[in-house]
């Protein structure tokens, strides 16, 4: 290769002479990160071309030598290799991951020399696009070799998958790293009472426990009761204050529908126990087939269809956020809420429902929005229910003050968030502590209280007097709503299987950093993401 250097005008410019007989450089990593259907063309192109394509796919989240010597092993095993990165939303490995973002990881592994192509593969499992890319052999690390071992359960139909088309699987055998071991350590900076709860939660016998404690209610049957709730997000792009008023103006982008309340709460919980049953009212407005399509497919639902009602809706007008994890910004609400009384028809039928529902269930879970389905002779029949009941009373915009925790006299687990405990203490001050166990304790009949405080986690008082505080995992939220519900809809068969209020306020507390970094209620709780996010937090 020649160099000429000009210095005309005083600039140093180097003219570079390119010799055809040596190879030139490949594309720049970026421009070597392909969609999926891109991906696909070229493994079909190189495969009739005679060659042997493997794809490795993984979060890769925190690059390390691990990673590097299983894809160079992976590389050996045929001619090109491609490398998928689960995308953002899809990554379960616990709070405040992924780390990096999706392109920047599959920027940082296309810039390997033994990677040809990379690509964002936007699904919690790869198994659809493994079918669609089809590679010759697809690849995993020895940590994925006993199947028995793997927490999601995946790996299995991930090679059902690429058998179905006459592909076929192989582990590499190399020096293991963890990423998540590696972010805890030296990444992440959690406040010293996470550091020390998690320190606790690695000891092998709690650590066991935990996880026998989520596979003890693999068979709980589960009643919920409570309001349905359509969560309306409308997004929006700000265009200014308009020029002949002082209203913002904004332009109507798209609008999502969620089927939220109750609904939400049991979809959290059907995750993970065996059989759900939700009891619900919705008003008589073709509502029902939306909230039949959002069900997860163990919940059951009854439904009291009021005639002269609709069915809550609480419409929400945001701007449209750039990334899976940017925080989303609520201009304003527009409830769609009819607040005259249910008629006592409906509520003797609500009744009737809990008492025939109860006797085939192991836990009720109340979630109790303040919006009239729940009447004291409703309170007083779920309150004396021969089985474990958990119940929250929620304080919104359209109730505020007139739906307290204390309507009910007693329960097994009440659980609320700390400015509905306030509100109903009349203690704005006072430490949380004190609230629940010198003033709220003394107005309930409740085994145990738990109080939710967001990122800072949760507090439980029980009957003894003894105080838990477990601080929360989640530090940039994407969306709150529905955190709450559900940290309960998971703590109430935890406690009714007999967990112990640390082991379940540390369970739940994952569970609501997970669920804020879920937009609405797009996705619901699976076993195998909890696990492998509790896994994630205690390696």
């Amino acid at each position: 290769m020649n160099d000429d250097l000009n210095t005309t005008g005083g600039a140093a410019v180097r003219h570079v002479h390119k010799n055809p007989e040596v190879p030139q450089t490949r594309p720049a990593a970026v421009d070597r990160i392909k969609s999926i259907d891109e991906l696909a063309e070229i493994c079909e192109a190189e495969k009739s071309a005679g060659r042997t394509v493997v794809l490795a796919h993984g979060a890769f989240d925190l690059l390390h030598l691990g990673h590097v010597r299983h894809l160079e092993a992976a590389r050996k095993l045929g001619d090109v290799l491609i490398v998928t990165v689960t995308a953002d939303a899809f990554i379960k490995k616990g709070p405040d991951r992924p780390v990096f973002p999706e392109m920047l990881r599959a920027e940082m592994v296309a810039a390997l020399e033994c990677v040809d192509w990379s690509g964002i593969h936007r699904d919690a499992s790869a198994e659809d696009m493994l079918r669609r890319v089809r590679p010759s052999v697809y690849v995993k690390g020895s940590d994925y070799a006993n199947a028995s071992e793997d927490v999601t359960g995946k790996i299995i139909a991930e090679r059902e998958a690429v058998e179905s088309y006459g592909g076929r699987i192989a582990f590499t055998d190399d020096v293991v790293f963890s990423s998540s071991k590696l972010i805890n350590d030296h990444v992440l900076t959690r406040d010293p009472g996470a550091q020390d709860i998690i320190r606790t939660m690695k000891a092998p016998d709690r650590r066991a426990r935990v996880f026998d404690l989520i596979e003890n209610i693999a068979d709980t049957k589960a009643l919920f009761v409570g309001e349905t709730i359509l969560d309306e997000y409308v997004y929006v792009q700000q265009l200014g204050r308009t020029a002949k008023g002082n209203h913002v103006s904004t332009r109507y982008l798209e609008t999502e529908i969620f089927a939220g309340g109750v609904i939400a709460a049991a979809n959290q919980a059907a995750g993970l126990v065996g059989e759900v049953t939700v009891l619900t009212c919705l008003g008589n407005d073709g509502m029902e087939q939306l909230v039949r399509s959002a069900l997860h497919p163990k919940v059951r639902l009854e439904v009291v269809q009021l005639d002269d009602k609709p069915t809550i809706n609480k419409r929400r007008y945001l701007t449209k956020p750039n990334s899976p994890r940017e925080h989303l910004h609520k201009l304003f609400e527009v409830t769609n809420l009819d607040q005259e009384p249910i008629a006592e028809t409906y509520h003797e039928q609500i009744r009737n429902e809990i008492k025939r529902l109860t006797p085939e269930h192991d836990v009720m879970v109340v979630c109790d929005f303040g919006h009239g389905m729940i009447d004291s002779d409703t309170v007083n029949v779920i309150q004396n229910a021969p089985l474990f009941v958990a119940v929250n009373a929620q304080a919104n915009s359209a109730n505020h003050g007139f739906n307290l925790i204390t309507k009910y006299d007693k329960s097994d687990l009440m659980c609320i968030d700390e400015p509905e405990a306030r509100l109903c203490a009349r203690d704005a001050t006072s430490p949380i502590d004190f609230v629940i166990r010198d003033i709220l304790m003394r107005q309930v009949e409740a085994e145990r209280i738990i109080v939710t405080q967001g990122s800072k986690g949760s507090i439980c008082v029980d009957r003894q007097g003894e105080v838990t505080e477990v601080p929360g995992f989640a530090y940039d939220p994407v969306d709150t709503i529905g955190a709450g519900d559900a940290f309960l809809a998971v703590a109430a068969p935890l406690l009714s299987a007999g967990g112990n209020n640390e082991d379940v306020c540390f369970i739940a507390n994952v569970v609501g950093g997970m669920k804020v970094n879920v937009v609405g209620h797009r996705s619901g709780l699976d076993k195998g993401s909890l696990l492998k996010s509790i896994k994630s937090l205690l390696t």
